[in-house]
């Protein structure tokens, strides 16, 4: 049987599927970043966020999905599938 801090958990989790808009606190968990390493990147502009009053930060979920999915890393076998597609597309011209 799980214990009542998993259960939490998971129900926060749940949360975060359904809501379109995230708190500043709810922002933190779902990206599971520190409140302050968040604030670092909104007071840069390094992250998509609202400020609709001018004081509270609001976030929307795609967008912190999307901003997650910045810079991936791919795998060898990506690299070297795309350097077989380079090889291929552009054989040397015989003479």
């Amino acid at each position: 049987m799980k214990n009542l801090e998993e259960r939490v958990t998971e129900l926060e989790q749940m949360v975060f599927t359904v809501k379109n808009i995230l708190s500043f606190e709810e922002a933190s968990k779902f990206l599971n970043l520190s409140k302050s390493y968040l604030y670092k990147l909104t007071s840069g502009n390094l992250i998509p966020h609202y400020k609709p009053q001018g004081k509270m930060l609001y976030f929307e979920r795609e967008e912190l999905e999307e901003w997650l999915r910045q810079n991936p890393v791919k795998t060898q076998m990506q690299i070297a599938r795309e350097a077989q597609q380079y090889v291929m597309s552009n054989k040397p011209l015989k003479k």
